[in-house]
Order: structure tokens, then C-alpha cells, then sequence
């Protein structure tokens, strides 16, 4: 028999935080690239939406943007501006960003990239160095951004 708890701990946890009436949407379920695992592009709960991580490849090509740092980084942003689009938030509407590079030798240079992409946005953010991603990604980012009122 299948466990149910965490299923149920979910719901308790959405109930408990006033969020059970509202519907968690997966979006961008069709947006190239296609997701690498069983996960949704977003989900959104209540105004926030969770982005799962994106990695730096051109959905166009379905290939990495480029070797380097600054295209791999640019790419992972305009994907995350994709999908955020998609539920009428943009980048300024993010909150949280959670980066993973897999060498901390590029934190300058990542750095310069995303403050140049997002501005005056300054998300609460965590940069994390790892051995491994997907695809062999040398960047992947996470959001959690604030989705507002009204939007059709």
C-alpha cells in the first residue's frame, strides 16, 4: 500500500498556513526545455511561485548557451523569465534566488552577470558550490517569487 503521509503533511502543512483553498498549479508544463525528472517547471501556491531549478540550456537548440559562466547563467534567467511570464510575475517579483555553481572561482563573474540581468531586484540569494548537475551545468537556479494580485 502506497504511503500517503507526506501527500497529507502537504495538505496539513498548506491548511495550517491558510493556503488550502487555493490551488497548486504546475506551469510551463510544455516550455522547451522539457523538465530532466519527475518535477514541474513551477508550482504556485497562494502569490508565490516556486520555480525549480533551471540549467543554462537555449530552448531553442535544447544545447547549453555556452561553456562559459556569463552565457550559462544569462540562459538560466531568460528560462526562469519564461516561466515567471507565465504566471504574470517577472524577476522583479522574485524573492528568493538559490544558486549552485559547481566551481566558487566563478562567483565574480556570476555575480556581474546576474546583477547586471536583474537590476535593482535583490532577492534574498544563496550561492552553493556542488560537485555535480545536470547535464553537467556548471549553474542552475531556483526562485521563489511573489505573484501579484489580479493578474489575468
Amino acid at each position: 500500500m502506497k504511503n500517503m503521509s507526506k501527500p497529507l503533511g502537504g495538505l496539513i502543512a498548506l491548511a495550517a498556513l491558510g493556503l488550502a483553498g487555493c490551488m497548486s498549479v504546475a506551469t510551463a508544463e510544455d516550455e522547451p526545455p522539457r523538465v530532466l525528472g519527475p518535477y514541474s517547471p513551477s508550482k504556485q501556491a497562494g502569490n508565490l511561485l516556486y520555480v525549480s531549478g533551471q540549467i543554462g540550456i537555449d530552448p531553442a537548440t535544447g544545447e547549453f548557451a555556452g561553456p562559459e559562466i556569463e552565457a550559462q547563467t544569462t540562459q538560466v534567467l531568460a528560462n526562469i523569465e519564461r516561466i515567471l511570464s507565465q504566471s504574470c510575475a517577472s524577476l522583479e517579483d522574485v524573492v528568493q534566488a538559490q544558486v549552485f555553481i559547481t566551481d566558487m572561482d566563478w562567483y565574480g563573474r556570476l555575480n556581474e552577470t546576474y546583477a547586471g540581468i536583474m537590476g535593482e531586484a535583490r532577492p534574498t540569494r544563496a550561492v552553493v558550490e556542488v560537485s555535480r548537475l545536470p547535464r553537467d551545468a556548471i549553474v542552475e537556479i531556483m526562485v521563489t517569487a511573489y505573484v501579484p494580485d489580479g493578474c489575468e
